[in-house]
């Protein structure tokens, strides 16, 4: 049987989870399009044994939703950005639910040091980063400046 993994769990909400259980997850974090059949195979476990740990781990908030990885170049967002926004203090809220509404950001971060927030953005050329950066997220109320960077590669 496998081992238990119980990284730290100093978090009382934090999940125990064994080396099957990592297994499941690594496999669907690289395809969530997997069969149970296959998943089960794949880590040499009955396939009712399978479905129900893919349920637990569901059920007990660990695998959160399942989601296409998609080609945003493709799709003609060539440009890619981090974006550092500086607030003003106990404004972040107000500014993340503003935040989200901006459909060219990726992942947003709230972080500490210089900058207040982190974001990736991804659009179509300079003009509409341009347009994003100066019109619309250096003009919310609450972002005092921004800083941009570009992104000339993902590894």
């Amino acid at each position: 049987m496998a081992s238990a993994t119980t990284t730290g769990r100093s978090d009382p909400g934090q999940v125990a989870v064994d080396d099957v259980d990592l297994g499941l997850i690594g496999e669907l974090q690289a395809d969530g399009r997997l069969s149970m059949r296959t998943l089960a195979e794949r880590l040499h476990i009955s396939r009712a044994g399978c479905y129900a740990r893919v349920e637990r781990l569901r059920r007990d908030g660990v695998i959160t939703g399942f989601a296409a990885t998609v080609d945003a170049r493709r799709l003609g967002r060539t440009l890619s950005a981090h974006v550092y926004l500086k607030v003003r203090q106990h404004s972040w809220k107000d500014v993340r639910e503003a935040l989200r509404e901006v459909p060219e950001i990726e992942h947003g971060y709230l972080v500490s040091g210089e900058n207040d927030i982190v974001l990736f953005v991804r659009t179509r050329d300079a003009e509409n980063l341009r347009e994003l950066v100066l019109e619309r997220l250096q003009t919310m109320d609450d972002v005092l400046s921004s800083n941009t960077a570009l992104v000339f590669d993902e590894l």
